[in-house]
Parts: structure tokens; sequence; C-alpha cells
């Protein structure tokens, strides 16, 4: 391997971490619920609308939202997997379903939403592999959401959403285009910008592209996956993935260690400091084998993976979105959260891992 200083001598960049962990504490067990499913994984609660349930997005004073990429539906839940009795329905682009997967919540003042004499901030909004944003206003329509974007001529697929604020306290989305291999970023009134940066890193081999996206404080995390042949969808494997940090205007600052635990890598979340031996740590979680790796947030170095009580890794098939809680409705905000489609994709399940 090399080390921190001579790869950022080389690259200008921090990637890989060092030092003994020789003196390092044993690493905190967790536990792992499912809460609800929708009726093809045993779980206390079901919902047959949590089909392939995939970004996690809190509302800071009240229940989750899962976007469902199989029911084109968002649905929510307590942290006890309780169903609330609002859905929001996922409009279809101009060529076929949205097939919802990022999915962020927004406080305004800018991105709004006006339809049929109604308008207002949207709360929540929505990218899908159809090539669409949609955003969710409860003062237009509380149980549908309509389209602001769509990409859908481009071909775009898109499998992320993010939200970061600039310096000037505006918005802005970062959609990651898995099938275009790019990241499309739009302002507070959904225009499309060209950033500085562009997002690239020439270290990505042919093949990888965008695949999750998530905004830490100022900071846009990229996961990237291999493409099949069609660029449509991932291919899994053992060390087939990449994680980047870059700036709100697309400059690439840091890469998180490639490969080694890296398989199709989508959900990223930072631990709070209350996470036991993961504390502040950046978590990424892996679609293509389950499990949840952490690493750490200025070096970059791959730190561990969660664990069961038993040693095992955690892991849970099909994983998605992560997310901590809020504090509100059983959901603590040192309790990670996430959405999965076991099955191949084909049922859904939201559950959380609590520390041991």
């Amino acid at each position: 391997m090399v080390c921190a200083a001579a790869l950022a001598a080389l690259t200008g960049l921090a990637s890989c971490g060092g030092g003994s962990n020789d003196n390092m504490p044993a690493a905190t067990r967790f536990k792992m619920s499912i809460v609800v499913s929708d009726g093809a994984i045993p779980a206390p609660h079901t919902d047959p609308n949590l089909k392939n349930g995939w970004g996690v997005a809190f509302n800071p004073n009240g229940f989750v939202w899962v976007a469902n990429n199989g029911s084109q539906t968002a649905t929510l839940y307590d942290g006890n997997g309780v169903v609330q009795s609002l859905v929001v329905a996922i409009p279809p682009t101009a060529k076929g379903p949205a097939n919802p997967t990022g999915i962020v919540f927004n406080k305004g003042p800018d991105l709004l939403l006006a339809r049929n004499g109604k308008s207002g901030v949207a709360a929540f909004l929505f990218a899908g592999e159809g090539g669409s944003i949609t955003a969710w206003a409860p003062a237009v329509d509380m149980t549908h959401a309509f389209t602001v974007v769509d990409s859908s001529a481009s071909g775009a697929i898109y499998k992320g959403l993010a939200i970061a604020t600039t310096a000037s306290g505006g918005h802005r989305l970062y959609a990651s285009d898995f099938h275009n291999n790019k990241i499309d970023v739009f302002d507070g009134t959904y225009t499309k910008l060209v950033v500085p940066g562009g997002f690239r890193d020439t270290q990505i081999p042919a093949g990888f592209a965008p695949f999750g996206i998530q905004a830490i404080g100022a900071k846009i995390y990229v996961t990237y996956a291999k493409q099949d042949s069609d660029a449509e969808d991932d291919v899994p494997g053992a060390g087939q993935g990449f994680v980047d940090v870059f700036d709100l205007d697309g400059n690439l600052t840091q890469r998180l260690a490639p490969n080694g635990p890296l398989n199709a890598p989508w959900g990223v979340a930072q631990a709070p400091g209350n996470f036991g031996t993961f504390s502040n740590d950046i978590l990424v979680g892996n679609f293509g084998d389950g499990t949840i790796n952490a690493f750490d947030p200025n070096s970059g170095a791959f730190v561990g993976q969660l664990l069961n009580a038993d040693g095992t890794p955690l892991v849970q098939r099909g994983l998605w979105g992560i997310a901590f809680g809020n504090n509100l409705s059983a959901q603590p905000s040192n309790t990670l959260f996430f959405a999965a489609g076991p099955n191949f994709e084909a049922d859904g399940v939201y559950g959380r891992i609590d520390m041991q």
C-alpha cells in the first residue's frame, strides 16, 4: 500500500492512512433488525408499497421517507416500522415509469413547486432511473409529486440525488446519471448548471460510472459502480467500486481507500460522535454484497466493517440507502436506518442497526 504522504505528494489527494492499530479498542458490535417489509421477508410490520426500497431521507421534524423503486411511491415509517397513512405517488417521465431512487429533504426557501394554482416549498425531491427529478410540496398536493426535471430524452438514468447549500444560502441538486457517466447539477430554480470542476477523476477506470451520491456538509460524496453492457445497471463484484469526494463545484478533493472492501457501493452517511468505535467515520453501504464499511473522514483510510455480535459482518442483501435518525418517533440519531431491495430487487425492507 502506498502511504498517505507519498500518495498525496503524487496526486495532491489523501486516500489512505497509516499507523498501527495494535492499541485500538475492540470494534463496536451491532444488531440489525428488519422492522417493515413488503411481506416477502418476515418483519413486525407489512407494507405492500415497500418494493425495492431505495433512498432514505428524514423529515427533521417527523417520520422517515423511503423512495420505493418498484411501486413508484414514497412511504413513511417510524423507527419501529409502523406504517404511516401518507403514500405519495411518483409520476412517470415522458418515456415511462420514474422508478425513484434517491430522495432528499429540502427546508427551502428555494426549490419551489407550483401546480394547479397552488405553490409551496418542495419538501421532498426524488430522482429516478427514468431520468426525472420530481418534487412533493404539501401545499400543492398531499399525495402526488410532480416532475420538475425530465432528462429522459437524453437517456439519463438517475441512480441517486443529493442536496447541498451554497455559500450564498441557495440550494443545489446533484443527480448521478449512471448511463451517461456524469453528475447533473441544478440550482434552486431547477436550472441545469455547468460547474467548474465537472466532477472528473481520471483515475476512475473506464466502464465505471457515478452510482450513489450524498452531500455531507460542503462535500459531495460520489460512489462509482461498474456498468453492465447497456450502461443501465451495476455489475457487482469484490473490489468493484470507488468513492470520491468533491467540493460543491465538482472539484476532486479526496479519494476513499479504493477497491478493497467496495462492491457496487451506493449508500453514504457520516456517523455521529456517539457511534462507538466508528464515531464520525464515513459509512459506505455496498449494494453488491450488503456490507457496510467505515472510512476515516480525514485520511480516507479503511477503518473496518460493521459487525454482528458474533463478529461476522452485517449483511443486508440489496442494500441501498443508509441514514441516521432524528431523535423523534423512535428514530435515535445514533441508530443507522436502511432500505433495501432483497431477492434481486423484487421485494423491499426497511430496518435499523443499533449498537450492542
